[in-house]
């Protein structure tokens, strides 16, 4: 990426599946397979500080802050949903599911604290941290691979590319039932800052965008983001917006991480690529600060999951012309 860009001390020691940034401060939660929750604090220099950390029985596949920025959430592959809160210092477990939870996100509530946790059980549930069992729970048609919330909008990308899309006004209910535009298995959902749609990535190195009301569904479009000269295909492991101009960031199996701008099309940054492939990202809650972490992806399956493999995650300062939204070219 940038020979600047600072290395977060005191990496996990294994493969980095999940980043994410609180929502009130730069502190920065980092989720990995030798089942630790890591949680760091950004200084205005650059560097970081470890603050805490807490475990699973298995991999943490997820991470999510609360709106207040005082708990952190956590999906495992130990079939728990698991909740840190900063100021008590105290972990418990808050979900539970019959196979392992692969998503976990906090739903834009201001008055509850409500979580809601994406299983391979073909399950999502809903939980409010005040109470043992879920308070309603919605039948996927498939596993839950990704998930993503914004506003009343929820979207799963789950198993044989179905895609199914939420209105948490009714939240137990399938609102739409979406299939992916992309060839192959979906990788990464993520939703528009406006609530408004959802991008998703896939193995085969291409970007679907997708918008939810039907009058908008002439803006959807497709474009290929992470393949390479020779027409190899690597994964889209993940897609993040940014909280402030809604442009968006991708990363992929080829270590390289864009900058993009839906609206006008076009690619805004391509970094240079890191020696390694990219497995997570994530912007701070100004859009200042991006993570990513090179680990490996299990793009290649089990046999390159190697013990000499790199687990690391670098902060990159963010240049406002590298996110700012581009004019739309004339046709």
């Amino acid at each position: 990426m940038d020979p600047k860009d600072f290395e977060v001390t005191s990496p996990p020691t294994d493969g980095i599946s999940c980043l994410s940034f609180s929502s009130q401060a730069d502190f920065l939660s980092v989720g990995s397979w030798d089942n630790e929750v890591r949680i760091y604090e950004v200084q205005p220099s650059g560097n970081t500080v470890p603050k805490a950390s807490y475990s699973h029985q298995g991999p943490v596949l997820d991470l999510a802050w609360s709106k207040d920025g005082t708990k952190v959430v956590s999906a495992g592959a130990d079939k728990a949903g698991r909740m840190y809160d900063i100021t008590t210092g105290q972990p418990t477990q808050i979900a539970q599911h019959d196979e392992p939870i692969k998503c976990v996100r906090f739903l834009d509530q201001p008055q509850q604290q409500i979580v809601a946790t994406g299983s391979w059980d073909k399950t999502i549930k809903y939980w409010d941290l005040r109470s043992p069992q879920p308070i309603g729970s919605v039948a996927l048609p498939e596993r839950c691979y990704s998930m993503d919330v914004k506003g009343t909008l929820l979207v799963a990308g789950c198993a044989e590319k179905h895609v199914p899309v939420i209105d948490l006004n009714n939240p137990t209910v399938i609102f739409k039932q979406n299939v992916s535009p992309l060839k192959w298995q979906t990788r990464c959902v993520s939703c528009f800052t406006t609530g408004k749609g959802y991008a998703i990535g896939s193995i085969e190195g291409r970007l679907g965008i997708q918008y939810i009301e039907d009058r908008e569904q002439s803006k959807n479009f497709s474009f290929k983001c992470h393949r390479d000269e020779q027409k190899n295909v690597f994964a889209v492991n993940s897609v993040n917006f940014h909280p402030i101009h809604g442009t968006f960031s991708t990363a992929g199996s080829d270590g390289t991480v864009s900058f993009w701008d839906k609206d006008s099309k076009q690619r805004i940054k391509l970094f240079n690529k890191v020696n390694g492939t990219v497995s997570a990202t994530a912007f701070n809650h100004n859009g200042t600060i991006f993570a990513y972490a090179v680990s490996y992806d299990w793009s290649k399956g089990y046999k390159f999951a190697l013990p000499t493999n790199t687990n690391k995650v670098f902060l990159h300062a963010v240049r406002e012309e590298d996110v700012k939204p581009r004019a739309t070219k004339k046709r």
